[in-house]
C-alpha cells in the first residue's frame, strides 16, 4: 500500500504525483480510447482521490498533466473529429454517505443559501453520446472523446431505435446527451450469435455497446441491439425548462427514452434513500449501472455554480461498492514497461466477479506483495501474497481486478514468500529501486528488448505519431525482424529505403503483407515526416512527460531548435532550468527527466537520428481568454454581499484571471467588501488598484 498522503514530504509528493499521472493516463487511454480497460473503477477512483489529496496538500506541485484536469481519452483513428460546442465533462465521485453530505454542504455554502433540491438518477455504465438536432432533424452524433473533441458516429447512431431521427417539438438547435448501452438480455443474445458464428464473445455489455457504436461499418452497428437513455444537453437555442427534472420531462415528450427511476430529492436523506432504492433494484434492472448521479435541480443555480476544470460543481456520482470473489493465485508474472518498470501481475484461476470472468489482477509492486507499503508499514495485517494462495479479488466494473485479501487458513505449508526479481527478466540487467519510488526498474535502457518494444509502441500510439497500419503487432514483428529491423524510432522512417535495397525479402512478399498493404504503410510513414512539436515530445516516451505536459512544453518553446537547445544546457539553478520551470505545471522532477534523457548518450543519439528524419512543425502559444481581467492577479477581501467568495473566485478564473490569497507587488486588483482589513491596507500601501463589489460585478460583466 502507498504511503499515507499526510506522511509525504514535498519531494515524495512530487514523485508520487508523477507516478499517478502516468498510471491514470494509461488507464484513461485503455478505457476511453481502446474500449479495453485495465484497471477497476474502484482502483481508478482511489488513485484519483489520492492524486487530489496530494495536490490539496502541495498545490504548488500540481502538474501540467494532472489527472485532476483530464476527461475521457483521445479520439480513436478511423472516425472524423467533432469539436463539442459545450464540453462533455466527467463527474466528481462520492463513495460514502458523508461524501454526499459534504457535496450538499459545499453547494449550499457556495450559493449562500440554506436549501437546495436535487435530482437522483441511475448512472448507466455505457458510452456517452452527444446528438445534435437542427430544426428538429438529427444532423450529427459524436462520442465524448476527451471532452472537447469526440468521434463522429452519426451514421451508426441513426441505426439505434431509441434515437429519434426527427424531433418536431425541439428548439431550433438542440444537443441531447445521454448514454448508449446494451441490456443484459440483448447482450446474452448477441454473444450467442457471436459463438454460433465462431467469433469471440464480448466480455461485458459496456464493451459490447462501445465497440458496436464505434464500428466503421454501420451495418454491423445496425445488427447490434443498442439502446439510449437521454439525461442532459449541450448547446441549445432555448431552455427546455427551468429545472433539471422539467428538462428531462421535455426529452420524454420529444420521444427520447429517459430513466424512470429519476427522482426529485429535497434533502441529503432523500438522496441516500433513493440511492438505497436503486441499489436494491440494481440486479433486476436488466442493464448495468455503477452508481447514482445527483444534480442540482434548479438550472439557474446550476449556472451560478458553474464548473471546475473537468467537473461541474452542481453534480456528483455516488458510486456503488466494489464486488468481491475468491480464487486461487496460480502464478506471478513480471511485465517490463517502456520506462523499465517491473510490474507484477497475478495469474488467477478463472473466477466470475460481478458477472465477468477474470483471470488476471494487478499486484502493484513488490511491497504490496510483501504486505507492506513503500516505507515498511504493515498492510493487510502483514499478510504477504504467495503463489498458491486463496485470494480475494474485487472489481467495480469490467476490468482487471485487484487482490484485496488472503485466506491464510487455506495456505499450503510448502508455500514460500515470493522473491521479487532484482534482475530484469527480459535482459538480465540489474533492476534498481530509487529512494521514494515504489517501483523497481530495469537499468538496461535501450538494450532491454521489452523496453525497446514498449517505447516503440508508445511512439506509434495515437497521441504520438499515430501511423496507420503500424500498431503493436507490427512493431513486435519489425523489432524481431533480422532483415528489416526497427530498434529505434528513426528506423521507422528508413523502412521504405531499406526495403528497396533488399530485393530478395521484400515486405510485400511477407506473411501479413501484400503489395497494397506495404505501399500503404510506407505512405502512412511518409505522411508523418511533418509533425507538430508537441507530438514529437510526447512520442519520445520520456518518464513523467505525458501528453498534456508535452503540449505545455511545446507551447512554451514553440520550436524544436529552441526546445532542444534549452534542454541540452539546462541544469538545476541556471537560467535555462528556471525558464523550463516557468512553464505552467512543469516541476523539478519532470524537468530533470527531460534533461537526463538528452544527457544519456544513447538516448540523445536516438533522438537526434529521429529529428534528422522529420520536419518538426512549430506549436503556437495558447491564446489568452478575451476579457478585461485575463492574465491579471486578483485578491478578494472582506464580505461579498451579492455572491459568495467561492463563486467570485470561480467567475474570475473562468475569465482568465488568477486569484491569490494575499496582496503583493504582483497583484493587479483587490476587490474589497465590507470588513476588509489588512489586505485593503496592503493594496493601498503597494499602490494596487482597489474596487468594491459592484465595480467588480461590472468589470466581470455579471451585472
Amino acid at each position: 500500500m502507498d504511503k499515507a498522503v499526510e506522511e509525504l514530504d514535498q519531494a515524495q509528493a512530487q514523485v508520487e504525483l508523477a507516478r499517478l499521472a502516468q498510471v491514470l493516463a494509461a488507464a484513461n487511454a485503455a478505457y476511453h480510447t481502446l474500449d479495453a480497460p485495465e484497471m477497476s473503477d474502484a482502483e481508478y477512483d482511489a488513485l484519483k482521490r489520492r492524486n487530489a489529496a496530494i495536490e490539496a496538500l502541495f498545490p504548488a506541485l500540481k502538474r501540467a498533466d494532472s489527472p485532476s484536469d483530464q476527461v475521457g481519452g483521445a479520439v480513436a483513428s478511423g472516425f472524423g473529429k467533432v469539436a463539442h460546442r459545450v464540453r462533455m465533462l466527467s463527474l466528481e465521485n462520492a463513495f460514502a454517505d458523508s461524501d454526499v453530505s459534504d457535496f450538499d454542504e459545499r453547494v449550499k455554502k457556495f450559493l449562500g443559501i440554506a436549501q437546495v433540491s436535487y435530482t437522483a438518477e441511475p448512472k448507466i455504465d455505457g458510452l456517452s453520446l452527444n446528438l445534435r438536432y437542427e430544426n428538429g432533424i438529427l444532423v450529427q452524433a459524436a462520442t465524448r472523446g476527451d471532452g472537447e473533441v469526440g468521434e463522429d458516429v452519426t451514421i451508426n447512431a441513426r441505426t439505434i431505435s431509441d434515437i429519434p431521427q426527427n424531433v418536431p417539438a425541439a428548439p431550433a438547435l438542440l444537443e441531447v446527451r445521454g448514454e448508449v448501452y446494451m441490456s443484459h438480455a440483448d447482450f446474452a443474445d448477441l454473444n450467442a450469435r457471436q459463438v454460433a458464428r465462431g467469433d469471440k464473445p464480448f466480455a461485458n455489455p459496456r464493451n459490447a455497446a462501445a465497440g458496436s457504436l464505434r464500428q466503421l461499418d454501420a451495418s454491423i452497428t445496425a445488427d447490434r441491439p443498442l439502446r439510449f437513455f437521454a439525461y442532459a444537453w449541450g448547446a441549445i437555442s432555448q431552455p427546455l425548462g427551468a429545472t433539471q427534472l422539467a428538462s428531462i420531462e421535455a426529452f420524454k415528450h420529444m420521444g427520447f427514452q429517459v430513466n424512470p427511476l429519476t427522482a426529485l430529492c429535497h434533502t441529503t436523506a432523500d438522496l441516500l434513500a433513493q440511492y438505497r432504492k436503486i441499489e436494491a433494484l440494481r440486479a433486476t434492472l436488466g442493464y448495468d449501472i455503477d452508481g447514482v448521479v445527483y444534480k442540482v435541480n434548479d438550472l439557474t443555480l446550476q449556472e451560478r455554480l458553474g464548473f471546475r476544470s473537468t467537473t461541474p460543481r452542481w453534480a456528483i456520482a455516488h458510486k456503488f461498492p466494489a464486488e468481491l470473489a475468491w480464487t486461487r493465485l496460480l502464478a506471478i508474472d513480471i511485465q517490463v514497461g517502456r520506462t523499465g518498470a517491473l510490474s507484477p501481475v497475478a495469474r488467477l484461476a478463472p473466477v466470475t466477479v460481478g458477472g465477468v470472468v477474470v483471470s488476471n489482477a494487478t499486484l502493484h509492486n513488490e511491497d504490496y506483495i510483501a504486505g507492506r507499503d513503500s516505507k515498511g508499514a504493515v498492510i493487510r495485517d502483514g499478510k504477504d501474497i504467495r503463489i498458491g494462495d486463496w485470494v480475494q479479488v474485487y472489481r467495480a466494473g469490467d476490468v482487471i481486478p485487484k487482490v484485496a485479501d488472503i485466506d491464510l487458513s487455506q495456505r499450503s505449508d510448502a508455500a514460500q514468500p515470493y522473491e521479487f526479481p532484482t534482475l530484469c527478466p527480459e535482459c538480465g540487467s540489474p533492476a534498481h529501486r530509487e529512494d521514494g519510488d515504489s517501483v523497481r526498474r530495469c537499468t538496461g535502457g535501450l538494450i532491454c528488448p521489452a523496453q525497446g518494444v514498449e517505447r516503440l509502441k508508445h511512439f506509434v500510439s495515437r497521441g504520438a505519431f499515430d501511423i496507420e497500419g503500424l500498431g503493436a503487432k507490427q512493431i513486435e514483428m519489425f523489432f524481431a525482424d533480422p532483415d528489416l529491423p526497427v530498434k529505434q524510432p528513426a528506423d521507422i522512417f528508413t523502412l521504405a529505403l531499406r526495403d528497396d535495397a533488399n530485393p530478395f525479402k521484400k515486405l510485400k512478399n511477407r506473411d501479413g503483407f501484400g503489395e497494397k498493404s506495404a505501399t500503404n504503410l510506407f505512405a502512412a510513414i511518409e505522411a508523418r515526416r511533418s509533425i507538430p512539436l508537441d507530438r514529437v515530445i510526447f512520442s519520445l516516451g520520456i518518464r513523467h512527460v505525458g501528453e498534456v505536459a508535452a503540449g505545455v512544453i511545446a507551447r512554451h518553446y514553440t520550436t524544436w531548435p529552441a526546445f532542444e537547445a534549452a534542454v541540452r544546457v539546462a541544469e538545476p539553478g541556471n537560467p535555462a532550468w528556471e525558464d523550463l520551470l516557468s512553464a505552467d505545471g512543469v516541476g523539478a522532477v519532470l524537468a530533470q527527466s527531460l534533461i537526463d534523457a538528452f544527457k544519456n548518450p544513447a538516448e540523445r543519439a536516438a533522438i537526434e537520428a529521429l529529428a534528422a528524419q522529420l520536419t518538426i512543425l512549430p506549436v503556437q502559444a495558447r491564446a489568452n481568454i478575451a476579457s478585461d481581467i485575463a492574465g491579471k492577479t486578483l485578491v478578494f477581501t472582506g464580505t461579498l454581499e451579492k455572491m459568495t467568495r467561492a463563486e467570485a473566485k470561480a467567475r474570475a478564473e473562468a475569465l482568465g484571471a488568477k486569484v491569490a490569497g494575499s496582496v503583493s507587488a504582483k497583484t493587479d486588483l483587490v476587490i474589497a467588501g465590507p470588513g476588509a482589513g489588512s489586505k485593503a491596507k496592503d493594496a493601498e500601501r503597494l499602490g494596487v488598484a482597489l474596487i468594491d463589489e459592484d465595480a467588480w460585478i461590472a468589470l466581470a460583466g455579471l451585472s
